[in-house]
């Protein structure tokens, strides 16, 4: 692609996390956006961005067409990022069917390049310990939970689209952390509690930091260099839990919790605030999905993304630093 080339690029999900980085990155290198918005969303992300707003609903196949409409670009990024719902064929409803809308939406009218986000909930965990990558062996059954099995079979779907010939690239990113996590998201909330001292303890688990910002521009180079059909990790640095709270402690000024709870003794916890969530409709505290989730160090590898791509990330101590001063700031 010529270089200063500008794009009109539909972004779903930019009334999200993810999703309002990638509008706000593709903003500032001078492209045109139009974002997919539901009726009655909560529109706060696009607040002061010079966006055109194109209402519609992946579950309203009809509504994606004239969304699509002369685009150069899909940036898909829209997904129900629960890791408990009362009914779970939501999250199926919204990440596997609403996959295949969008996708076949843009394949009808031409839409010339797609990124779509996955996720690094798709891929495997070597049993060694090692990071995980693009091509650690992985199935379905090896999926934990709705939200992932959703987001895998989502995934199957844009590589369905790719080996058919719609030119989709796919992006997996870690767990992002930043500002204008409005929700949040569940990592957004370890964040928030962290910093208010609401967590007093922890569990004896990893994951991949890393800054909304650099997933956003990583978007935007699989966009102008990831191979069709192929998935590139957009991550950061390996942590454990331990060590993100700590960082947010000394960043927020607080100790840090120093109980490290057994996963057998918060598992009961879990079951106990679902069935309460079921009851009063609240969100639960812990989920059965993320104690399970837990007993794996989600590490991973961004080398593939590095070297083909040209991608970078920032420390992850200037991703929570951020986050924490967004939180502070509402």
């Amino acid at each position: 692609m010529p270089a200063g080339f500008a794009v009109r690029a539909l972004v779903t999900g930019a009334t999200g996390f993810v999703g309002s980085a990638v509008a706000r990155h593709l903003l500032r290198n001078g492209h045109r956006v139009r974002v997919l918005a539901r009726p009655g969303s909560d529109r706060r992300n696009l607040q002061g961005l010079d966006v055109e707003v194109a209402e519609g609903d992946l579950t309203r196949a009809a509504s994606l067409l004239p969304a699509c409409e002369g685009c150069d670009a899909l940036f898909h990024v829209a997904a129900d990022y629960r890791l408990w719902a009362p009914d779970p064929g939501e999250l199926y409803r919204a990440n596997v069917d609403g996959t295949r809308s969008i996708l076949e939406a843009a394949r009808k009218v031409g839409v010339p390049r797609i990124v779509y986000t996955s996720s690094v909930a798709t891929l495997g965990i070597p049993k060694d310990g090692t990071p995980g990558s693009e091509s650690t062996p992985v199935s379905v059954e090896d999926m934990i939970g709705h939200y992932k099995r959703s987001k895998f079979l989502a995934e199957e779907v844009a590589r369905q689209f790719a080996a058919e010939g719609t030119p989709v690239v796919i992006v997996n990113p870690s767990t992002p952390i930043g500002p204008h996590d409005i929700k949040p998201t569940p990592t957004g909330r370890v964040v928030r509690d962290a910093m208010a001292g609401r967590v007093p303890a922890y569990v004896d688990t990893g994951l991949n930091i890393v800054h909304v910002d650099d997933v956003a521009h990583g978007h935007w180079l699989a966009f102008e260099r990831g191979v069709v059909g192929e998935r590139y990790v957009l991550g950061g640095y390996d942590m454990s839990l331990r060590e993100v709270l700590t960082e947010i402690a000394d960043i927020a000024g607080r100790s840090p919790p120093k109980v490290r709870l057994p996963h057998g003794v918060v598992m009961p916890i879990a079951y106990i605030a679902e069935a309460w969530a079921r009851l009063t409709g609240m969100t639960p505290i812990a989920t059965v999905e993320e104690v399970r989730m837990s007993k794996k160090r989600m590490f991973f590898s961004s080398a593939k993304a590095q070297r083909e791509l040209g991608y970078t990330a920032r420390p992850a101590r200037q991703a929570l630093e951020d986050a924490v001063a967004w939180f502070r700031s509402l």
